[in-house]
This record gives C-alpha cells, structure tokens and sequence, in this order.
C-alpha cells in the first residue's frame, strides 16, 4: 500500500524503473496471511514482515544501493529513496577507487541513522510479537537486541521483553546495509539481511471491518500464503543458534559462502528477462510475497549526468 501513496509514488513514476519478482517459493521466505486486491489495505510500521517482502533499489547494472525489508511507511520510504539517489551517484563517480566508494556507503548508511526524524524512529518500532520471538529463539545471536541483560530481566518478570531493549527497525537496517557496500543483485544475501522476528506475519486486513476497525470475521482459517514448514525450519534454526548448536555468523551478517546464501539460489536470472520485466506468476497478486527490485532513473539506462539534481526530472 506504501508504493501507491504519496510521496514514494510520485518518486517511483519519477526516478524509478520498476519491476518485481516472485520470492515465494524461496528457501528464506516465511508464510503470511494472503492479502487478495480487492481486499483492504492497513498500515503497520516500518520493517514489519521483513520475510514476506523486501524492497530493493538497484543501479541501472544491478547493484544494491539500498534495501528495505518489510513495510515501509510511504513518507519514510521516500526519505530513503533519496538516500539510495546519493549512493548512486557515489556509485558512478568515475574519479573513486572501489575502495573509496566502499568506504564512503558504509559511512552514509551509518551516517543516515542520525537523519531520521523522530516521527520515523517512531513508526519503526519492531512490532511486540517478533520482539518476544527475537527474545526467545535468538536471545544470543540476535543483532536486533541492544541489551540481552534487559530482555532477560523483563521476560523473567512479566513474560515480554521491554522495548527498549531492541533497536529499531530503521536503525538495524541501515546496519546491516552498512555490512553490504554495492553488493551485485544476483549475490546479495537476503535470507541473513531480513532475517529477524517472526517468520509467520498476517495482519488480517481482510477480516476487519474498514470503518470500525474491528474484526468482523474469524481469521483462523483465512488463506494463507507461502509454506509454512520453511516457518517451522527458521524457527528450528533460530532456536539451536541461541542454544549454541550452529550458525557461529552473527544473524545479520553476510555468509562468507555465496552457494547457498546468495540470493539468486532457485530462481531465473535476472539476465534472462531483463530487469523491471513483467514476469508475473499466474498465482500471486502484488504485495504476497513479493520483492519489489527498482533502478535509480527514468528509462535511460542511467548515465548519471553529474549535473542532475533529484528534484529535477531527467528527461
């Protein structure tokens, strides 16, 4: 619902091209409820779902500037669709080492965190269900808990871990960016990058009244979408990393390994139907487990004229 509101939509039609691709049978990719289109739409925050979607913004050749896990909020996402405008265009300055451009992303994303309006910080508070699931499964291995100590404390106490033992979403995910400088498409690990909270996420739009905001009917039985035992897997994994049996690699970081990490494991290349191509399963509707993947420009190939401001439509 963020991508069709203003401002992220004026900024997608402007400065994007954009395209999809079908994520749901993906190894990494957990269940939610199916949300048909002619079904309502609700906001959530920021981050929210990351298993489920994943929204990337990509240089004309394919590289990740910018990731989003999850919802985003429409103003927020704009905000960041800025940010990736700049890292494009360290990405393109021909006078820079790779290991100056490298240098200079880690930096801007780091940097970026300071930049959040206290309105944004706010919507990104990690919802309390996939808190609690962090605190439970991933206590040890988690890089979305500031404080362990803390989360011990309050589970002991009251059964929920405090919140603010957690960073927010906007905060984790530039940290994880921080970790992944101009990474290419085909390589990018996102398995370990929108690996946090539940791996089960359903916010029962379609069963709630849109006027009153209240559930008109039973959802226990709604369809869902994805296969629920990768859900259980995840969940397996998670607990035996906190148990210390496996996963040594802080959740978060990048596998040293691209064979099974990466993320062009069990899907068509990309080179195969074109970037921004019009591929659609006959079985999924946008917003079901979808990665929306966008290029930084109107349809030209991104020449990354210096002179062009973000301001300014390129013709």
């Amino acid at each position: 619902m963020s991508l069709s509101q203003e401002p992220a939509f004026s900024y997608l039609k402007n400065y994007f091209v954009c395209g999809f691709t079908d994520i749901t049978n993906q190894g990494y990719v957990g269940t939610s409820g199916r949300h048909e289109r002619q079904g309502q739409a609700t906001a959530t925050t920021n981050g929210a779902g990351p298993h489920n979607i994943q929204m990337f913004m990509l240089a004309s050749d394919g590289t990740v500037l910018h990731c989003l896990p999850g919802y985003w909020d429409p103003r927020d996402l704009a905000k960041e669709m800025q940010f990736a405008y700049q890292l494009n265009k360290v990405y393109a300055d021909t006078t820079l080492r790779r290991s100056e451009k490298e240098q200079l992303f880690k930096q801007m994303q780091m940097k970026h965190i300071e930049q959040h309006p206290p309105q944004m910080v706010k919507r990104s508070h990690m919802q309390g269900f996939d808190q609690q699931y962090e605190a439970h499964y991933k206590l040890n291995t988690s890089d979305a808990i500031l404080d362990a100590a803390l989360v011990k404390q309050g589970m002991a106490a009251t059964g929920h871990p405090p919140g603010e033992a957690f960073k927010t979403c906007d905060v984790l995910m530039h940290e994880r960016m921080a970790k992944r400088p101009f990474v290419a498409f085909s390589r990018f690990d996102v398995e370990r990058f929108s690996d946090y909270g539940k791996p089960h996420y359903d916010k029962n739009e379609d069963q709630i009244d849109a006027y009153s905001g209240r559930e008109v009917r039973d959802h226990h039985d709604a369809p869902t979408i994805g296969d629920a035992s990768q859900g259980r897997r995840m969940t397996q994994e998670h607990q035996a990393a906190n148990d210390g049996q496996s996963h040594s690699t802080q959740w978060g970081e990048p596998s040293s390994s691209s064979a099974n990490g990466g993320w062009g494991g069990n899907q068509t290349s990309p080179t195969a139907t074109g970037w921004g191509a019009s591929s659609r399963a006959a079985n999924t509707t946008w917003g079901n487990n979808t990665t929306m993947a966008a290029t930084k420009a109107k349809k030209q190939q991104q020449s990354s004229n210096v002179n062009t401001n973000w301001n300014k439509k390129t013709r």
